[in-house]
């Protein structure tokens, strides 16, 4: 007997290494997509220049970005279905790494369109790869650890301004940055490489997946579209806003954008403990509403500096853990399979390339100040669809209980 209690500990124990040893590849994985997630904002005027081409035009680079995540997301979703996880996420890091060395070498904008859309593609089935993989791994338990991945993301992101704006002072143009975060992608690969791949759902347990209620799934992905759209409009164009507003130069506009992601990441670290003693739907009903705060009071009082660093600040805090919350909030309610991820990404995806493009064509032509008040629209109806979804999975277990 006491061997069997001997043999079954260290089974636990060495299962236990395993999943934090997968958890902190996918860590160091999502913090470098994170310094390649939010180079276009930082980056988009020297594009422009490179390309001799206006902002109107250079804006649809969302747009190529945001269609090739979507592909490379439904993508994503049936590779990690049916194939190992960890040999696909590592091919995906070599094509970002390659597509990012060339972005900054390309004169002309159909082109570049072109290049964005494979590294687009590569992004999406990374974090297609990310979310499912870690919910593999952890199951019902994946809340704080899922805030911890994306905190990883927002750590990339917070630090990748920050090297653009020195790599720009050194060299004079943005080719440097973008060679320098390319490097960066080759990182991960050496750790997911060396690690088994986690077992799907349905390979865990030999049950078939439950369907999904599509009432719950499309409002849920509805979400992700507002959700990331409003993250899209503020990284890509907070830097732009304030630059055309005369509130900084663009120096310190890259510190500005870096606030946002640095920001979000204290927002994503904060919440990992919150997410283990609060339900989802009360940390998402925080979110929104502070979110809402902050972009109101730039709406409200626009070009004051110390306005637009506090909203910004406050829109980074808050938007910091919903993504994450809501795919936890979305694992309580349905089985979570690579398809069903991809969907959800397929709609962040949708909200990242619509809304930013929506800005680019209305910047120049009504003012920098739409920009904002597209945000907390985008923000209200957010918080509209989180209503309808609560209502709906409310009567949904109210029918469970009846029957």
């Amino acid at each position: 007997m006491d061997q069997v209690i001997t043999l079954s500990t260290h089974n636990e124990e060495a299962e236990f290494k395993a999943r934090i040893a997968k958890t902190l590849a996918y860590y160091v994985a999502f913090v470098a997509l994170g310094l390649a997630g939010v180079t276009l904002g930082p980056t988009l005027q020297g594009l422009a220049d490179n390309t001799a081409t206006r902002l109107n035009e250079i804006s649809f680079l969302f747009v190529a970005r945001s269609l090739g995540y979507m592909a490379g997301s439904l993508l994503g979703g049936r590779l990690y279905d049916r194939r190992r996880g960890h040999p696909v996420v590592a091919t995906m890091f070599v094509i970002m790494a390659a597509t990012l060395f060339l972005v900054p070498l390309i004169p002309l904008l159909w082109l570049l369109v072109a290049v964005l859309l494979v590294l687009g593609a590569a992004e999406g089935a990374v974090d297609v790869g990310g979310n499912t993989l870690l919910v593999w791994v952890h199951g019902s338990r994946v809340g704080p650890f899922m805030n911890g991945l994306h905190f990883c993301w927002g750590l990339g992101a917070f630090l990748s301004p920050i090297l653009i704006a020195q790599a720009v002072l050194l060299s004079g143009d943005i080719t440097l940055a973008y060679w320098l975060i390319g490097g960066l992608m080759f990182l991960p690969i050496i750790g997911l490489l060396r690690l088994p791949s986690p077992l799907s759902h349905k390979d865990a347990t030999g049950r078939p997946n439950a369907p999904a209620d599509p009432r719950l799934l499309v409002l849920i992905v509805a979400f992700f579209v507002l959700c990331v759209g409003g993250e899209s409009i503020f990284g890509g164009w907070i830097f732009t806003y304030a630059v055309a507003l005369g509130v900084t130069d663009r120096i310190t506009a890259a510190y500005l954008t870096s606030l946002f992601w640095g920001a979000l990441t204290l927002g994503r670290l904060l919440s990992i403990p919150l997410a283990a003693r609060f339900e989802p739907r009360t940390i998402l009903l925080v979110d929104l509403l502070g979110c809402i705060t902050s972009v109101a009071l730039i709406v409200l009082l626009p070009g004051i500096r110390e306005v637009v660093w506090l909203g910004t600040f406050g829109m980074g805090v808050f938007m910091a853990s919903m993504f994450p919350t809501m795919i936890s909030y979305s694992e309580r309610r349905m089985t979570i399979t690579g398809q069903i991820t991809s969907l959800f990404l397929v709609g962040a995806a949708a909200g990242g390339m619509t809304l930013p493009w929506l800005v680019g064509q209305l910047f120049e032509v009504i003012g920098p100040r739409v920009t904002m008040v597209i945000a907390l629209t985008d923000l209200l109806l957010g918080l509209a669809i989180f209503a309808g979804l609560v209502l709906t999975s409310s009567r949904r277990t109210v029918r469970s209980l009846a029957d």
